[in-house]
């Protein structure tokens, strides 16, 4: 069952939230339901939604798979050896897909 919720706000915060959350790739009505259901779960203001925090959690990926690149023992690979690998890795993949077929 629905309900409909009304929530009074200045005109031009509403617009401005509207356009952050569509760039999130959500609607307002839909990032209110996420923020209720996740208040619910953790009967806390859970999360923090933002492009800086997004991007901060980006970059800190980032250098972690770097660190972790960068400490790997084994030698880089040449563009044959890539090229080599993808290859034996798409034969799997078709024989397996041909393999299930039959």
């Amino acid at each position: 069952m629905q309900a409909t919720m009304t929530v009074r706000t200045d005109a031009k915060l509403k617009a401005e939230f509207t356009k952050l959350c569509e760039e999130f790739g959500m609607s307002a009505n839909t990032a209110f339901n996420v923020f209720m259901r996740a208040v619910m779960d953790t009967q806390s203001i859970p999360f923090t939604v933002g492009r800086k925090t997004v991007r901060q959690r980006a970059i800190a990926s980032f250098e972690a798979i770097r660190k972790e690149a960068e400490q790997d023992p084994r030698p880089e690979l040449t563009i044959e050896e890539i090229d080599a690998e993808i290859a034996a890795y798409r034969a799997e993949r078709q024989a397996k897909a041909e393999k299930e077929r039959v």
